[in-house]
């Protein structure tokens, strides 16, 4: 599942727009529009919105080969 489809399933269960989210993370709503459409996030910026919607932001890597992860 893509990150801009996870942002929106944390907002329909805040109940909240991606306009309030927003003006949480201080950046106009077409910007964060821009992002989602684009599905183009770093990895501060999902922590940031995790963050800003109570959500936990974990970023696992797994070897596909042994299955471990870092």
């Amino acid at each position: 599942m893509s990150a801009a489809k996870k942002i929106k399933m944390m907002l329909l269960q805040r109940e909240m727009t991606m306009a309030q989210l927003a003006g949480l993370l201080n950046k106009s709503p077409s910007t964060l529009s821009g992002k989602i459409t684009r599905d183009n996030f770093s990895e501060n910026d999902l922590k940031e919105i995790a963050e800003k919607l109570d959500f936990s932001c974990d970023i696992v890597f797994t070897d596909k080969k042994t299955g471990k992860t870092l």
